[in-house]
């Protein structure tokens, strides 16, 4: 049995604690020292692995949930890739890439997808965990013999393989490039394609922007756009869909695949939005483990049989279980009526709207929400959404039109989510003004909003020391505590990865059904919407100049709607429930096209 130790030195302050981890270790490291003991310049707790017998004390006394332990079995050490260092995370195994198709990567955040990319990109030297004497070139190239992995990494050590990543966090990028989007492009330019990439991302617009005046959105496209003008022939997108709103993930999908040349050339994917990456992948790789304390690398499976058997929470080639649940989705039809859905508690007539600077115009069709009911909001951005959302809290006055029955108390939940948002400093704070009752342990609201979005670990930590994803969780969970009768929620799983996004649209909707409220949900992620979405309105229109919105109508006509707009068409698979896009062109695409469904349910 191996047993991995971590100690996350973020948060190991022993200046501020009692040092209970220590003081309670049973073991005795050669009468001198405790399995458990200060580092030398005393700045945080190590753990020697070789004498620590897994008791678990040490973790239940950390009063900052510093430290974890796991024990995995002893054959896990023969795949060992890497190691940050002593009492960090470790990688076992790496995902294979092949010429010939596209390469995806799902799994959780901090398991490990990021450093696989690292690692096969040549950017990170992997130390197969030999920290204090790192191995050679040609040690690393044998640890893998007799794998697709081998191959490829000689590959890549004898200076064959240029590889290229497009980075997770696209923000590092607004400080550190200066120039308008096109001179950046120009220079980067090695294919002589770059006015065909241009149109096939949308960049034609911006293409004078200073890179500091770009949205998110802007700024990942370019980014990948800096990617496919590169001559390589190893191409990795960390999240690329991130920003993005579902049409332009379809176009996204469809400029990768044509321009990194698969055929020919290494492109791996890592993607949260299963819909998308079932689109753009012919194989997936599914990364599990423990999140920041050890992340192991599956076989590869085809695209549809990976995503299920993740989803599913059991890998066959492995005979591992990765989760103790499966994942499945929902889909509400027409004729489903909710028994407390009987009166509206917000309703709007036909409503107009003009912004006097930009002459951005919206139009509302008249629609309302009732009790108990999750709507839907999907379509481009720039097109209206969050003024919607403005208008109906009163934030913002229709030109014509009117908001017919407020709801009383409104929570919102911004689109951009950043320390600043929060009026306190820890994250039990925050949760406690909300609602004092969200941190008793005892109670339903503790369940559902801090132990189901894992927040319990974080609560003494502060709001400005938080990850994308712990600060999107802690958002989401502030304002579903607050005592509201309509929550308003704008792009709620941006930052999560799968199994987070199912955890917050479970969350979403057994708050609104047990307190009998209601929620509007802004949101791109199309498996997200199916989820937790009873009905749907759609926006689309020319961005930045117009949009138009229907009322709410029921999941499968919405998403229909959004879809032939969009000319794409999804199916549901068999198996898991959840949403597929068809190949452009492919037998099932042209049949949906003909009977014009273009998102079925059967």
């Amino acid at each position: 049995m191996v047993r991995i130790a971590v100690i996350d030195r973020d948060y190991c302050k022993p200046s501020k604690c009692n040092l209970e981890c220590i003081r309670f270790c049973p073991i005795n490291r050669s009468r001198k020292k405790k399995a458990v003991d200060l580092s030398e310049d005393k700045s945080r707790a190590v753990i020697y692995e070789d004498i620590c017998v897994g008791c678990g004390i040490c973790v239940k006394k950390c009063p900052y949930n510093a430290i974890s332990i796991v024990n995995l079995p002893d054959e896990f050490e023969k795949f060992l890739v890497h190691r940050y260092g002593e009492n960090m995370f470790k990688l076992y195994g790496l995902p294979a890439p092949r010429i010939g198709n596209i390469l995806g990567v799902i799994g959780q955040n901090g398991a490990g997808k990021t450093t696989s990319i690292r690692i096969l990109s040549g950017q990170l030297k992997p130390n197969l965990g030999r920290i204090n004497e790192p191995p050679e070139l040609d040690e690393i190239v044998k640890a893998f013999r007799g794998t697709e992995v081998q191959a490829y990494l000689t590959k890549l050590f004898n200076g064959e393989i240029k590889a290229i990543v497009k980075p997770q966090y696209i923000e590092l990028a607004r400080r550190a490039l200066k120039g308008t989007v096109k001179e950046l492009l120009v220079k980067a330019d090695e294919t002589g394609l770059l006015k065909d990439i241009v149109v096939a991302v949308g960049l034609e617009k911006i293409l004078d922007k200073k890179i500091s005046e770009l949205s998110g959105g802007e700024l990942q496209k370019f980014l990948i756009s800096a990617v496919l003008v590169k001559n390589a022939n190893a191409y990795f997108f960390d999240e690329p869909c991130s920003y993005l709103d579902v049409k332009e993930r379809m176009r996204i999908a469809r400029a990768i695949r044509e321009f990194t040349k698969p055929d020919k050339n290494y492109v791996v994917v890592i993607e949260h939005d299963l819909t998308v990456l079932d689109y753009i992948t012919d194989h997936v790789v599914v990364i599990y483990g423990e999140p920041g304390v050890f992340g192991v690398s599956s076989k590869p499976y085809s695209t549809r049989v990976g995503i299920n058997t993740y989803l599913k929470g059991y890998l066959p080639a492995e005979n591992m279980r990765i989760r103790d649940y499966e994942i499945k989705f929902r889909i509400t039809v027409k004729g489903e009526v909710k028994e407390e859905a009987q009166y509206p508690i917000l309703a709007w007539s036909n409503m107009e709207f003009q912004y006097p600077d930009s002459g951005f115009k919206l139009r509302i069709e008249e629609g309302e929400v009732r009790i108990g009911e999750v709507i839907g909001v999907c379509g481009p951005n720039g097109i209206g959404k969050t003024t919607f959302i403005k208008l109906l809290s009163g934030e913002l006055k229709p030109s014509s039109g009117e908001v017919l029955l407020t709801a009383g108390s409104v929570s919102i939940k911004p689109q951009e989510v950043s320390p600043r948002i929060f009026t306190e400093e820890t994250v039990l704070g925050n949760l406690k003004a909300a609602s004092p009752i969200t941190v008793d342990p005892t109670s339903w609201l503790y369940i559902e909003l801090v132990k189901r979005l894992k927040l319990n670990r974080l609560l003494e930590r502060k709001v400005e020391d938080l990850s994308g994803g712990e600060l999107q969780k802690l958002a989401v969970s502030v304002t579903l505590a607050k005592d509201a009768d309509l929550y308003f929620l704008d792009e709620p799983s941006a930052y999560l990865d799968v199994e987070e996004r199912i955890a917050v649209a479970k969350t979403i909707r057994r708050i609104v059904e047990e307190k009998h409220k209601a929620a509007i949900v802004v949101e791109h992620d199309l498996l997200f919407q199916t989820y937790v979405s009873d009905k749907v309105m759609v926006f689309w229109g020319e961005p930045a100049v117009s949009g138009y919105s229907n009322k709410p109508v029921d999941l499968r006509d919405g998403l229909n709607l959004l879809l032939k707009h969009l000319e794409v068409t999804v199916r549901r698979d068999i198996e898991s429930g959840r949403p597929r896009i068809n190949k452009p062109g492919s037998v099932l695409d042209r049949e949906q096209k003909q009977k014009g469904i273009y998102f079925s349910v059967e």
